[in-house]
């Protein structure tokens, strides 16, 4: 088992290691996966200024990239979609539409110079062997722009992922340059889509940016869908409108997609409704709004590593340096080679060192006679003398030899010495030389095609709740104890969304917080139900009489339910406590009806509920009297609204009177849209009926409907 256990670990950390670095996970040096450098590698490798085939580039890909054409095509599509680093030839699909791109037999594509002037420079790219071990390929090019910025990534690891936003090509060149010169700069994604972006939450590249789509309210009885947001698509934004419009959350009457080379969604709206009234709602419901998370993980040194965009733009300005001064220095040694080259052949011409070899016998004589030739010239030499340069002194043709310009090899040795002395010069100021390569890099760049296609505006995120209104009925069955939006049966005592959550106190003074349901049997005898927003559940007093488990005397507690966990019950009496009674009104008079037992004279008392202080939920009750309860009633109120014992209904005024209403706070919770006839919550007819079954007491002036009976206790 240990062998096992650690055969195990090994594997799986080279796996995990393997997909971190070599799959899902760009390089920060290049910004490219490997997938993407390797398709890269193999346009610069067949390079000869005309497009290739998708199939054969694929093809010539796959001596580097172990995984398959089907990878190796999906990932050059969407790299040549970007529209930087390759042209396209052929139908290469459409990120508006969605629309996949042809067979790679039928389309074709090469690098673009804008990659070749970034990427490649294969004399400072190091290079390692291929899967196989037959070919070279890049370990990650030098490029001179922080590529990752530009395209974006997305990728999901082992245990990691990531998610970068592109951004705009020209304002990434102008931050690096600010970087370079010491000035503060700021970079926010552009999207190929357009569309709106807010990015007050981006953070640096490690939060989060809104993105919508622009829509045309020109006419208030149509919404022209112009820009995409990042991510969605003609074909995915119209089925979101759809998905929404059957679902009744949005009323359209007509859908139209007339999209080309630009985006045009038309949505036609119903009668009575104005686009005023449905954007809140588009952006609510559909695509047209999205919250992009972002996550900037990328590979340095070989190590996993999450950064911020200035964080990349300063690394990379460095970086940018550092491959210039290679540049410069490799030109300068090259240079130096060229001009030593050209100094031996003006010599060895010149002073007719060749004429000295016509009597040697061996190589080495001839050797050692060309040699000894050039010690009287030692001073105009760049270094010595090499056996490789005899070597290369030997090779000159006779017709060279014969046919030799002095002055074109004068001029050509000024021309290298006064490039050598402008690298010198640039050597000196790398920093003003990096900012002018990048300043080369932008005038190449044409400005209608490269300019920011996302408009950066301030907006919030629109809250569903807010959005939709409060239009389905939430309908209760008494007889047989359902509830929600599905019961065909009852009566109607909220107007709901699918986004609202209710509490439901049963008969058994079992309380709980739900979303609103379809069908849910609650039980007859229900006490209330209302909204459960904080803010406005707390406005509600709950008054519970109850009957005493151990001695059967009547109980009274007013509290208020300010917390909760959604979908677990609660109980708002004592354990083992039978509740006689449940309201949410603040001021009230209520009779308690006694067990009829020998000597007792009085067998009802009135209380006034307003008289008892409000307790915490979880505090017991105050005990109302010394005597076994029989029941419960309420007094009709002054209004003169009457409610007969057993007749099993109760009027609206009733309920009032019973419940209080909090529609300010219902309407403040809902919105704007929100009816005004929205009602924190209703005594259920069940329950108040119930609460009429019990005879009125003798000795009360008025009408009184009363809680149900309880049994006598047996006598032993």
């Amino acid at each position: 088992m240990d062998y096992i256990k650690s055969l195990f670990n090994k594997n799986f950390l080279e796996y995990a290691s393997y997909v971190i670095r070599d799959r899902a996970i760009p390089d920060l040096e290049d910004g490219l996966k490997p997938v993407q450098r390797r398709i890269l590698h193999s346009l610069f490798e067949m390079d000869d200024g005309k497009f290739h085939k998708v199939a054969n580039v694929v093809g010539h890909c796959m001596k580097y990239h172990p995984h398959g054409d089907a990878s190796i095509g999906g990932a050059l599509v969407v790299l040549a979609n970007k529209e930087l680093f390759i042209d396209k030839q052929g139908n290469f699909g459409n990120i508006q539409t969605g629309d996949a791109a042809s067979a790679p037999r039928y389309i074709e594509c090469r690098s673009t110079a804008l990659a070749k002037d970034i990427f490649h420079n294969p004399d400072i790219t190091a290079m390692v062997p291929s899967y196989d071990g037959r070919n070279k390929e890049p370990t990650a090019f030098r490029a001179k722009l922080p590529v990752v910025l530009l395209i974006g990534a997305e990728g999901i690891a082992v245990g990691m992922s990531t998610r970068i936003m592109p951004h705009n090509i020209r304002e990434v060149i102008e931050a690096e340059k600010a970087c370079l010169s010491g000035q503060k700069f700021q970079l926010y994604p552009d999207f190929p889509t357009g569309g709106l972006v807010d990015v007050s939450g981006y953070e640096d590249g490690l939060g989060k940016v809104l993105a919508r789509a622009k829509l045309d309210t020109s006419d208030e009885k149509r919404i022209v869908i112009r820009e995409l947001p990042y991510g969605s698509t003609t074909e995915s934004m119209i089925a979101s409108i759809e998905n929404a419009s059957r679902s009744g959350k949005i009323k359209i009457s007509e859908i139209n997609d007339y999209t080309t080379d630009k985006v045009e969604i038309e949505i036609k709206l119903q009668r009575g409704v104005y686009s005023a009234d449905v954007v809140d709602a588009l952006y609510a419901f559909t695509e047209c709004e999205q919250s992009i998370s972002c996550n900037l993980l990328v590979i340095r040194d070989n190590y996993p590593v999450i950064m911020t965009v200035s964080d990349v733009v300063r690394d990379h300005a460095k970086r940018l340096v550092k491959i210039l001064k290679e540049e410069l220095d490799l030109e300068k040694a090259n240079l130096t080679e060229r001009l030593h080259m050209r100094t031996l052949e003006r010599i060895f011409i010149e002073e007719r060192i060749y004429k000295k070899i016509e009597t040697m016998k061996t190589a080495e004589g001839v050797i050692k006679a060309v040699m000894t030739g050039f010690e009287p010239f030692r001073a105009e030499l760049v270094r010595d003398v090499t056996e490789d340069d005899v070597e290369r002194l030997l090779k000159i043709p006779i017709r060279r030899i014969s046919l030799y310009d002095i002055n074109k090899n004068r001029a050509e040795v000024e021309e290298i010495k006064a490039r050598i002395r402008e690298i010198n010069r640039l050597l000196k100021n790398l920093t003003a030389y990096a900012i002018s390569v990048l300043d080369g890099i932008l005038a190449k760049l044409d400005p209608a095609e490269t300019g920011r296609k996302t408009r950066i505006d301030r907006f919030s995120k629109v809250d569903v709740k807010e959005a939709v209104t409060r239009d389905t009925s939430l309908r209760y069955d008494a007889e047989t104890g359902y509830l929600g939006t599905s019961v065909a049966t009852g009566a109607e005592i909220l107007k709901v969304t699918p986004y609202d959550r209710v509490i439901v106190m049963r008969r058994s003074g079992v309380y709980t917080v739900m979303d609103v349901p379809d069908k849910l049997f609650v039980d007859t005898g229900m006490w209330y139900c209302g909204f459960s927003e904080k803010e406005v559940l707390s406005k509600v007093l709950f008054t519970v009489i109850y009957r005493d488990p151990k001695t059967g005397f009547p109980c009274i507690k007013r509290c208020r339910v300010e917390g909760y966990i959604l979908n677990r019950d609660y109980q708002i009496a004592p354990d083992g406590a039978e509740v006689l009674f449940v309201g949410t009104k603040d001021k009230f008079q209520f009779t308690v009806t006694y067990v009829p037992k020998p000597r007792l004279k009085t067998l009802s008392q009135n209380f006034k509920a307003q008289e008892f202080a409000e307790k915490g939920l979880k505090a017991l009750g105050v005990r109302l009297a010394n005597r076994e309860v029989e029941s419960v009633s309420v007094e009709e109120g002054a209004s003169g609204g009457s409610a007969a014992a057993g007749k099993g209904r109760a009027t609206a005024k009733r309920e009032r009177e019973l419940f209080d209403e909090i529609e300010p706070a219902a309407k403040k919770s809902t919105g704007p849209k929100a009816p005004a006839k929205a009602k924190s919550g209703l005594m259920s007819k069940a329950a108040e009926t119930t609460a009429k079954k019990a005879p009125a007491a003798k000795n009360a002036g008025t009408k009184k409907e009363t809680a149900p009976k309880a049994a006598p206790k047996k006598k032993k």
